[in-house]
């Protein structure tokens, strides 16, 4: 299967918007959050929720092809298949882990921190729980998330109650909602469950050989499916809170954000595979970001102390935007000059793999 430019320029419009909102959160001065919350409310539908939608289609891709890879190969079976996964997840467990312990200590002050649910450990918990999933229906993986999505509602006002207290209640809160502001699990799982279907289906699509009847089968059912499913989540989220549907963590902001990821994504399908849109040299930017998203989303909290709580609405811009272009620049460099050895994901692919074989070469 080729690599599908659309899903590349999604990751990477996703970790910038997620560089631009950190840099806005940090650079802004007290009295300016509110242009901050303004923003995000609005265009945080490319934040958290389309990186873990992207990350379950890419996770549920790369599932097939080592299916794929184990029938045809007499030194590659499901075990090694299940290793490699395990090892990835269990690694981003890690980093996720160690990067919230020097958040604790050094920015909150509180290692009690060390379980706070940014997207990295939303992410890996996500890996961990889908691997049986990853066998299962499309149609049972869409009904379990929408189940998850209501059951959270349920539990969350249950368990705001004993937010804080020491007890079995208090400590359930604490794992799966600190903070409720954040990426909590329950929530934002099912955006990685829903981005495995897709990813299914594009994988069944791109394994049509004949390019007319792939044509057909694409627009038959990958496109035309997403562009009407996502016009009526958005406009059910819409209704069901209007006109405070923009706020976040509730039931129709969810609806409503996945309806804006399954259209974008259907646009950005159909721009590089009907409308043939180059996107070689326009779209290098989102590439770099995607193929490193691992790496940046550690390197760029380097930028956290630059200008902290110094900055505008007005001339925030005249920082951020050179700073996105150095970024890409560094990006660019790299991928010519050190390729997969610098990208953190790519590495831990690599060890995986490199950890499968050796396993198997013992049991022979």
């Amino acid at each position: 299967m080729k690599r599908l430019k659309s899903i590349d320029t999604f990751r990477g419009l996703s970790m910038l918007w997620m560089i631009i909102a950190h840099l806005m959160h940090w650079w802004l001065r007290l009295g300016d959050y509110w242009f901050y919350e303004i923003v995000w409310a609005i265009f945080d539908v490319f934040g958290a929720c389309a990186f873990l939608f992207i990350s379950g289609l890419s996770t549920s891709l790369a599932y097939r092809k080592r299916k794929i890879k184990a029938e045809n190969l007499d030194n590659y079976d499901y075990q090694m298949i299940r290793i490699e996964y395990y090892f990835r997840a269990f690694c981003i467990l890690l980093l996720a882990i160690v990067w919230n312990l020097i958040f604790a200590l050094f920015i909150f002050g509180n290692p009690i921190f060390i379980w706070t649910w940014f997207v990295l450990l939303t992410a890996a918990v996500s890996l961990l729980i889908a691997w049986p999933l990853l066998k299962t229906s499309k149609s049972l993986r869409i009904i379990l998330g929408a189940i998850i999505w209501i059951l959270n509602q349920i539990i969350l006002a249950f368990l705001t109650m004993y937010e804080g207290q020491s007890n079995i209640f208090g400590i359930l809160h604490y794992i799966l909602y600190n903070p409720t502001d954040l990426n909590p699990i329950l929530a934002f799982f099912p955006f990685f469950l829903f981005g495995t279907v897709v990813g299914e289906v594009i994988f069944e699509v791109y394994r049509i050989d004949n390019e007319e009847e792939r044509m057909t089968v694409l627009k038959k059912k990958l496109i035309f499916p997403l562009v009407i499913i996502g016009p009526c989540l958005i406009v059910s989220g819409i209704l069901f809170n209007f006109p405070t549907f923009l706020q976040h963590r509730t039931f129709p902001w969810m609806i409503y954000v996945l309806g804006v990821d399954l259209t974008f994504l259907a646009v950005l399908i159909s721009a590089e595979e009907i409308l043939r849109v180059n996107t070689k040299k326009n779209y290098n930017l989102f590439f770099y970001f995607s193929y490193y998203s691992l790496s940046i989303y550690f390197a760029h909290n380097l930028l956290y102390f630059l200008f902290l709580h110094q900055l505008t609405p007005y001339n925030i811009w005249f920082c951020i935007v050179p700073s996105i272009i150095i970024m890409g620049l560094i990006l660019r460099i790299m991928y010519r000059k050190l390729g997969q050895k610098a990208s953190v994901k790519r590495t831990i692919g690599r060890l995986g793999a490199g950890l499968a074989e050796y396993i198997y070469e013992k049991k022979r």
